[in-house]
């Protein structure tokens, strides 16, 4: 394995700022303050001719989801990974919605923070469903797009979905211990290799732990399904930028018959199933998430 990747994964681990290896890892992590709450971000690659790229991760992780993936990016493009809020070190939501519609929102904030003009939006589970609304309401901001593993159409939310809106009624009122075990189960099952997945989710599960993390969940919980699907669907052929599709064969969260929905609703995307994979295709299958994110870029951006 490159020494670079090894030292990258590390040092992003334990959040040590900043890092600077080859051309192709370059880390800055801080907070911006967004009306009140506080968003972790992490800036890495190098500035060039490439377009940007923005990375949302879904429920219940966060931004360490696409640390394989980062040091994959060829050269040339600055890369934004988001923690969204109520999730990684970013803010709990507090009074703040958390939403996919929010999210989004959000996202176009970042963009202006950073002045980043335009980029390609890149989502995983419901942060996919996120990037489809950034790419439907926000087209003008939005060079390419990349769905990995997405919601879609009529299937949100993604990983936890079922559980979680059984328990939706009466979250606030279980012991955190519990509701972070019953999410555990249901998020490890997204993933092929148990080790690799209980490292993960000790990560993803963090900002859950008692009772003011358990009541962030509960939020989680409740804005998953917070949107209106039909609509959105509606709006998919209208989608001009260059998009990519990518799901796993063996995802039993979003099985891959979404992402064939989704190819066949937007126009000129394209769809990569990656064979033997499961949900959590990003650690798991890192270089073929990368590759499709490359060829991707490699596409003429929208306008």
């Amino acid at each position: 394995m490159h020494f670079c990747v090894v030292l990258w994964r590390a040092l992003h681990a334990s959040a040590i700022f900043p890092l600077q290896c080859d051309s192709r890892v370059r880390v800055r992590g801080e907070f911006l303050d967004l009306s009140g709450a506080r968003l972790y971000y992490y800036a890495a690659g190098t500035r060039g001719a490439g377009v940007p790229a923005v990375f949302i991760h879904g429920f219940p992780t966060s931004s360490h989801l696409w640390n394989e993936i980062i040091p994959l990016i060829p050269p040339g493009h600055r890369l934004v990974v988001l923690d969204l809020l109520g999730y990684g070190r970013s803010d709990r939501p507090g009074t703040h919605r958390v939403d996919a519609q929010a999210h989004a929102e959000r996202v176009i904030q970042v963009l202006d923070e950073l002045r980043i003009t335009r980029a390609c939006i890149v989502g995983h589970g419901v942060g996919g469903g996120v990037a489809q609304l950034i790419a439907t309401q926000f087209a003008s901001r939005v060079t390419h797009l990349a769905l990995i593993s997405s919601v879609g159409l009529d299937h949100w939310p993604s990983v936890s979905s079922g559980v979680a809106r059984a328990l939706a009624p009466v979250t606030r009122f279980l012991p955190p211990a519990l509701l972070t075990r019953v999410l555990r189960a249901d998020v490890v099952r997204g993933y092929g290799d148990p080790e690799r997945a209980n490292r993960s989710i000790d990560l993803y599960l963090r900002p859950f732990d008692g009772p003011d993390g358990r009541n962030a969940a509960a939020a989680h919980i409740k804005g998953l399904p917070g949107i209106d699907t039909s609509a959105l669907a509606s709006r998919l052929r209208v989608i001009a930028a260059p998009t990519a599709i990518v799901c796993g064969q063996h995802d039993r969260a979003i099985p891959p018959s979404v992402g064939r929905r989704l190819h066949e609703q937007i126009p000129g995307s394209t769809l990569d199933v990656i064979p033997g994979a499961r949900h959590f295709t990003p650690e798991e299958s890192p270089q073929q998430v990368a590759e499709a994110i490359e060829r991707l870029l490699g596409r003429a951006p929208a306008g």
